[in-house]
């Protein structure tokens, strides 16, 4: 198995998608209750084509196997330089620590953009997402309490960072 990440393009969205909507069901990782459709994601896909919010495909073997995006935390000028993570890996690749490999990559890859802070929303239920971030130096930002009712359980949603900038004093709840 040799695991490549490369930057999206437009013939990846399905695979995308699928994905994502993979999640859903779980009620783990993701606050939509539904599946998304492509056309729904569209203009987020070209919102990640610009130079400032990279989009990755995990490919293995020609298949995609997951992906990785930062994307805008705010639209206000004050976050420019944080950015929120998601991360998704298919089904049949869970288990493998390719989200190790995708942190691992982004330790470097992170260089090459203007970010100091990186924020992972991860459902307070959620304990695998939560070690996964852990383990690669994310910390503890804040956490609001029951703010996602996913069926008939409300859940809290954890704000987890990492800065990448010296002058940032970590502050760990």
């Amino acid at each position: 198995m040799n695991p490549v990440l490369r930057f999206a393009k437009l013939d990846d969205l399905p695979d995308i998608v699928a994905i994502y909507n993979q999640t859903i069901p779980s009620r783990m990782v993701t606050a939509d209750l539904e599946p998304v459709s492509i056309a729904s994601r569209k203009d987020w896909f070209h919102q990640h084509q610009s130079d400032n919010y990279p989009l990755w495909v995990l490919e293995i073997d020609g298949q995609i196997a997951g992906w990785l995006s930062l994307s805008p935390f705010k639209e206000r000028a004050a976050y420019q330089h944080t950015v929120e993570i998601s991360l998704y890996i298919e089904a049949s690749y869970r288990g493998q620590h390719l989200g190790h490999y995708c942190l691992n990559f982004l330790e470097t890859a992170i260089e090459n953009y203007d970010f100091e802070t990186i924020i992972a929303l991860v459902f307070g239920h959620n304990l695998a997402s939560q070690s996964l971030f852990a383990k690669h130096g994310y910390f503890l930002l804040g956490r609001l309490p029951q703010v996602a009712r996913l069926d008939d359980t409300y859940q809290d949603l954890l704000f987890l960072g990492k800065r990448y900038t010296k002058d940032i004093t970590e502050h760990h709840s």
